[in-house]
């Protein structure tokens, strides 16, 4: 199904409108959450049915957290890079040039193709940081 011929959903264009208000990149609880302000009716399933959907079509990004966490979503597609805070779990954007030659070193010595990459960065965030100094 490609995004041109999709049928319009009220409840989708919600969840799109929601994740474009955002910058933390919400899981599909918390977008579930605020969605059902506005549709009391919709169920979670639906919530993570277009959220999938809306990832396989290219409107969003999925960052799979893995053992780090649920999924996250983020309405920005263009390549960049996140920060995953150790301590709370908080994943932002990262400020800085896209690795674009990252792909051609891993291809070097690899035998497929590369058509991509993603990357985590890990620590602390500034306001785990400030916290911990405080600990001390």
């Amino acid at each position: 199904m490609l995004g041109s011929k999709l049928k319009k959903s009220k409840q989708r264009d919600a969840i799109l409108e929601f994740l474009k208000s955002r910058k933390d990149h919400p899981t599909a609880d918390t977008v579930y959450e605020n969605v059902r302000k506005e549709f009391p009716n919709i169920s979670l399933g639906t919530v993570y049915r277009n959220l999938t959907l809306l990832a396989d079509i290219g409107k969003i990004q999925k960052l799979r957290m893995g053992a780090a966490g649920q999924d996250r979503f983020d309405y920005n597609t263009v390549l960049h890079y996140h920060f995953v805070c150790k301590k709370c779990g908080a994943v932002l954007d990262m400020e800085m040039d896209n690795l674009v030659n990252v792909d051609h070193f891993a291809n070097k010595k690899f035998k497929g193709r590369i058509d991509g990459h993603v990357a985590f960065f890990y620590g602390l965030c500034e306001k785990c940081l400030a916290e911990e100094g405080k600990e001390l």
